[in-house]
C-alpha cells in the first residue's frame, strides 16, 4: 500500500513529500552512520517506488563509497546539513529516508539493527530483535519482519 510521509530538515528551508510503499525501518550502528548522524547509530526507513516532492527548497548532494564499493548518494539540507535522503547511485526504485526528519514518527519502530559489532557498549538490543553482526547479504528478513510488524499493528488496532 501506498503512504504518503510528508518532513523536513532541522531550519525549515527544505520540506518534504514522499509518496511509496514502505519496505523495512532498521538501525545502522556503522562508523559512518555514528559520524553522519553525530549520535550512536542512524536510522533507515526504507521506501519502494519512491515519489519524491520538494515542497519547499533543494537539497545538495554528497557522493560517498560503501564499504560493498557501491556508491551512495546523500542528499541533505545546503543551510543547516540535515541528511533527508539516501539511495544508491543508479537505482531509482529505493530511496532511504532519515526517519527523525519525518513529522510525524509516533508510529515508526525499527525491526532490526545492522553493524551491531560497532554499536556503542551502553547501548541495549533486545535479544528478539534482528540483529547484525555487519551488513546482511541480504535485507529481505528486515522487510519481512516489518511486513509481520505492520499486520500485527494493524490487528491490534482493529480490536
Amino acid at each position: 500500500m501506498r503512504q504518503e510521509f510528508e518532513g523536513q530538515c532541522q531550519c525549515g528551508a527544505v520540506v518534504y513529500r514522499v509518496t511509496g510503499v514502505t519496505a523495512t525501518l532498521f538501525v545502522c550502528h556503522c562508523t559512518e552512520c555514528q559520524r553522519q548522524s553525530s549520535s550512536a547509530f542512524g536510522m533507515a526507513l526504507w521506501i519502494r517506488e519512491p515519489f519524491v516532492e520538494l515542497v519547499s527548497g533543494a537539497v545538495k548532494e554528497w557522493v560517498r563509497t560503501m564499504p560493498s564499493g557501491r556508491k551512495m548518494s546523500c542528499q541533505f539540507c545546503p543551510d543547516c546539513g540535515t541528511r533527508l535522503f539516501h539511495t544508491s547511485v543508479g537505482q531509482t526504485q529505493l530511496l532511504s529516508i532519515k526517519p527523525g526528519t519525518l513529522r510525524d514518527t509516533s508510529r515508526l519502530q525499527p525491526v532490526g539493527h545492522i553493524w551491531v559489532d560497532s554499536k556503542q557498549q551502553w547501548f541495549q538490543i533486545e535479544d528478539a530483535t534482528l540483529q547484525y553482526s555487519g551488513n546482511p547479504e541480504s535485507f529481505d528478513e528486515l522487510i519481512c519482519a516489518w511486513s509481520a510488524f505492520n499486520e500485527a499493528a494493524k490487528k491490534t488496532s482493529e480490536i
